[in-house]
């Protein structure tokens, strides 16, 4: 005896299998499921449609999941069993296990699966099925059904003793349901019967059957008429007879082929002979428009799915084309946008250049006049400021000096005073050698020595114009500010190579320089003579007395 849902039963466990009724009301609001909806009790193929139709169109997964579970439910009473099941596979695909507000689905889902196994005498896969619906049920009435087709399964594979223990775990809880307690009552009694033939089963067969009369239940009389006729088959034939004739006529009542097919196998055994050939003739034409139906419904499904599939595919195509269509009209906008935008660019670039460009010849006039300044600046300070003081130090210290000869270097002074904005590029360097005796000696007074050290023409061999001109101005200011600040008695000046670079090292004792000292303009400017030579200039103060200088040219 196979139980089949109606259509309109299908349509009250959708609500309660594919989640709470409040939560499918608001995910499965649409048009297409109120029409699938409508449809599922007198138009089940246009309910499938429908479905379908969600299943493939809509963008909720929960949504699609719910969908393909009702389009499983249909083919399942359609006798699709492997359609059913490749439906409940794909809404199985869109549920999360891991959100609880798709576990009502996924009980369904795996309920159904375990229906359909056991349909298909699957009954190991069936009872794995059963047991993942179970996992995720928490509604205890549902769990009582699970179990019971659990056991079912245990019974068909003829495992009496769990199927006996799945019964009496739910026995008891079952009684507050008459018509739950009825069913386990029935299928408890058989199986306990089948386990042993001697066991007197026919008092809760009846039991049962009487509450199910007083329920009104047709399902729950129709199984209860089966198994009766079963339980009779071999010891009271005629009981049996009469059991298989009220299953027949609430099988016709019922509208489930399934179920009459089964009693008229049963008439066929128990009938009179003369009654057999009847039954025997409505059980092959019935078995036959069963098997024919079956098969146009299972065409009929593939072609629904089919006919959407192939829509959707064309849509797609007329979607990609008007894309392309679209594409082109945009591409064509946006090259028309890129030259303009390019000439607008261009355009506006080439009045920014030429305002830079303007901007940056007048920034550097003007930093060449403060440059021009600064050198200006410079050379009064090393040329006149320093050169002055030098003849005056040459005077004071140098005891009677001959008036032309002095008289010639006041001139020098006089004519690069005179020159000090002009100097040509690449004046000849001289004989350098010379120069720092010049510059160096006049600052060895009475009881000061000055000393130099390296001064030769191989040291200065090769040394650029710019290093020579930049190194006078630098002497120039340290011999100054020893002269004017240290009170140094001994000044030792060393010249040294080192490859390309050349070293100047600078020692006295004189007073050193005091804590807190900053440097004046003098040494200032020498610092960035320096450092535009790429040259370093290090001091050493941490000396017991007097002050060590290191200059050092890398690529002299």
């Amino acid at each position: 005896m196979k139980k089949r849902y109606c259509p309109l039963l299908l349509l009250v466990i959708s609500f309660y299998a594919c989640g709470d009724h409040r939560q499918v009301v608001a995910q499965l609001s649409s048009p297409d499921y109120e029409k699938a909806k409508s449809f599922l009790s007198r138009q089940p193929d246009s309910a499938f449609y429908y479905f379908n139709k969600i299943a493939t169109g809509s963008k909720d997964s929960l949504q699609i999941a719910i969908a393909f579970s009702n389009m499983a439910l249909i083919q399942a009473d359609r006798g699709d069993y492997y359609g059913s099941q490749e439906s409940l596979l794909s809404s199985l695909k869109y549920l999360n296990q891991q959100r609880q507000d798709n576990y009502n689905c996924l009980v369904a889902d795996y309920n159904q699966l375990g229906r359909n196994s056991s349909d298909l005498k699957n009954y190991d896969a069936a009872i794995g099925y059963y047991d993942l619906a179970l996992k995720f049920s928490d509604d205890e009435r549902f769990k009582a059904i699970a179990l019971n087709n659990k056991a079912v399964a245990y019974r068909k594979m003829r495992k009496y003793d769990q199927a006996i223990a799945i019964y009496g775990s739910i026995f008891s809880q079952s009684k507050s349901i008459k018509k739950e307690y009825a069913r386990v009552l029935t299928n408890l009694a058989m199986v306990r019967w089948l386990r042993d033939p001697a066991y007197r089963a026919a008092p809760d067969l009846l039991t049962a059957l009487k509450l199910r009369k007083a329920e009104n239940d047709d399902w729950g009389l129709n199984s209860s008429y089966a198994h009766l006729a079963d339980y009779y088959a071999s010891s009271r034939p005629d009981s049996a007879l009469f059991y298989a004739g009220n299953m027949y006529a609430v099988a016709r009542r019922l509208g489930s082929p399934d179920d009459e097919l089964e009693a008229l196998q049963k008439l066929i055994l128990f009938g009179a002979p003369g009654e057999v050939k009847k039954y025997f003739t409505q059980y092959q034409q019935l078995s036959d428009s069963v098997q024919t139906a079956r098969n146009s419904a299972k065409n009929q499904f593939a072609l629904i799915r089919y006919e959407a599939e192939k829509n959707k595919a064309d849509n797609l195509r007329l979607q990609q084309e008007n894309d392309e269509k679209k594409a082109e009209v945009v591409q064509q906008r946006a090259i028309s946008a890129v030259v303009m935008a390019a000439f607008v660019v261009l355009t506006g670039a080439g009045i920014w250049w030429y305002r830079k460009r303007k901007q940056r010849l007048e920034w550097e006039k003007e930093s060449a006049k403060q440059e021009e300044r600064l050198q200006i600046s410079r050379k009064v300070h090393d040329v006149v400021a320093n050169g002055i003081y030098r003849l005056l130090t040459a005077v004071e210290h140098g005891g009677n000096i001959e008036r032309e000869k002095l008289l010639d270097q006041l001139d020098g002074l006089y004519i690069q005073s005179r020159d000090i904005s002009y100097e040509p590029a690449g004046s000849p360097r001289g004989d350098f050698q010379l120069s720092v005796g010049n510059i160096l000696l006049p600052y060895g007074a009475a009881g000061r020595k000055v000393l130099i050290a390296g001064n030769e023409e191989s040291i200065w061999k090769g040394v650029g114009l710019k290093i020579t001109k930049e190194l006078e101005p630098i002497l120039q200011e340290l011999m100054v500010n020893m002269d004017k600040h240290s009170g140094a008695r001994n000044v030792v000046i060393r010249f040294d190579r080192e490859g390309k670079g050349l070293i100047v090292q600078y020692m006295d004792d004189g007073i050193g320089f005091p804590a807190g000292c900053h440097f004046g303009n003098g040494l200032t400017n020498t610092e960035n003579r320096i450092a535009a030579m790429s040259g370093r200039i290090s001091f050493e103060r941490n000396i017991p007395t007097g002050v060590k200088i290191r200059i050092y040219f890398p690529n002299a």
